[in-house]
Order: structure tokens, then sequence, then C-alpha cells
């Protein structure tokens, strides 16, 4: 994440939020010790994010997806079992 200090954030600032917009949070510093972070509105924290089961629906598995390729795995290392 990107850190700007104040007077760099007070001359940018339209540019700054523009970019917070559109997912690039930043954080603005004095003296080099963070101080705030602006982040969009609508931007999900990391307790609203939701990532499993995403594409539900999207993809189908093969019922035999475990034994894909099986005969080439077992050509290269040998079926000593």
């Amino acid at each position: 994440m990107r850190t700007v200090n104040i007077h760099e954030a007070k001359t940018h600032l339209s540019r700054l939020v523009e970019e917070a917009v559109k997912g690039e949070s930043f954080i603005i510093a004095k003296a080099g010790k963070p101080l705030v972070k602006v982040t969009a509105l609508n931007a999900p924290t990391a307790g609203q994010m939701q990532r499993i089961g995403f594409m539900a629906g999207e993809i189908e598995v093969p019922d035999d997806f475990d034994r894909m390729g099986s005969a080439g795995i077992e050509q290269l290392f040998g079926n000593d079992a």
C-alpha cells in the first residue's frame, strides 16, 4: 500500500482520491509516521471479503478428478506398490 506525506496528499488530493475510489487505498503519514488510511467507502474490509465458493455454479469438477492422469503419474514414478 502506498504511503504519502501530508504535503503530497494536500498537493495531489484529487488524484489520490480518484485512485482510492478505483481500489488503490493509501496511507497519509507525517514525519514518516502513518496517521490515516484512505480507502473507498464501498471497498470491502478484510472481514467482509468472502472468497470461498465465489465460483459456485460456474465450473464443473469431473467425478474422476482425483484419478485424472494417474496412469501417467504411475509411469513417471513407478508403481512399486
